[in-house]
């Protein structure tokens, strides 16, 4: 059954909807201790003064703003408890939006939103016209002592919240202008086809049971391995190689081939000579898509030894 981590009300207008708030992730993340190689004995981080390498009480430990090399502004916890936000129950509403005007880079952590006891009915109308309306509900609310900015949507017939990072907290495109080369690089109509073709080859709809943590999966599997003594093989790994400009439209040619499953166009005008480089080229191009997939086919196969 699920648990409600926090428990407040949606507020716009002169609507409250009490809610429970409810966690829409479950983290598969394989945890490590850390242990000393000779023995496996547990190691403890303590937090410990550099100038005499004593361990320091946790009563004792102040914070302080680095403002340059050692040099320090320390708030104690008293000045930051009167700026902590106001320990509010209220998701208030600030706006409805189109989904679409949302960039995902802004979206942070997924939550589900239930109603609570003797708050069906209003609930079931909020997901409704919100439903209809199409809109998405961007707002506000304090959790664990910090505000969040957050969107609201419906999901069937539950609604979902996602924290939101504020527009500060977003690095901007324009910032990596120094890092992008500069568009002086004609592209020829050919390629481009080729790339948009090979983009259509590989849509379909978006399935998320399709897509697993492959590297979970062998992560486990390798500790279940260990775990029964079994010798564990250690896997030949190899680096993609990035397509050179040169080749793009081989390794696009080879690509949409591999993906169609077809040979080379038969009716090409360039002579066997050009067809044998361009192909050598291609497999040069597409090497960095199997790469990945070999290695991994390799790993399991030395492990099924």
């Amino acid at each position: 059954m699920a648990r409600a981590i926090w428990s407040g009300s949606i507020s716009f207008g002169l609507l409250n909807v009490p809610v429970k708030l409810y966690s829409a992730v479950s983290s598969k993340k394989v945890q490590f201790r850390e242990l000393r190689e000779g023995d496996g004995a547990r190691i403890r981080h303590k937090r410990v003064a550099e100038d005499s390498g004593e361990e320091v009480p946790y009563e004792e430990i102040v914070k302080g703003y680095e403002l340059a090399p050692e040099q320090y502004v320390v708030l104690t916890r008293d000045e930051l408890e009167e700026l902590d936000p106001k320990k509010t129950r209220a998701i208030e509403i600030q706006d409805f939006v189109d989904l679409d005007e949302i960039d995902p880079i802004y979206f942070d952590h997924p939550y589900y939103l239930g109603p609570d006891k003797g708050a069906e009915k209003a609930y079931a109308l909020l997901v409704k016209a919100m439903a209809d309306s199409k809109k998405v509900a961007v707002a506000r609310f304090v959790l664990r002592n910090r505000e969040h900015l957050a969107a609201i949507r419906p999901m069937g017939k539950v609604l979902t919240m996602a924290t939101m990072r504020f527009a500060d907290e977003v690095v901007r495109p324009e910032e990596l202008e120094d890092v992008l080369p500069e568009d002086g690089r004609k592209l020829s109509k050919r390629e481009l086809e080729m790339a948009r073709q090979l983009i259509e080859s590989l849509s379909t709809d978006f399935d998320a049971d399709k897509y697993r943590d492959e590297y979970r999966e062998e992560l486990v599997a390798l500790i279940e391995r260990k775990a029964r003594g079994e010798e564990v093989v250690e896997a030949v790994s190899e680096e993609p190689k990035p397509t050179k400009a040169p080749d793009l439209m081989a390794a696009l040619e080879e690509s949409l081939a591999a993906i169609q499953g077809e040979p080379l166009a038969a009716g090409s005008k360039r002579d066997g000579a050009k067809r044998r480089k361009r192909t050598t080229a291609a497999k040069s191009g597409s090497s960095s898509k199997g790469s990945k997939t070999r290695s991994r086919s390799r790993s399991k196969a030395k492990a099924a030894k």
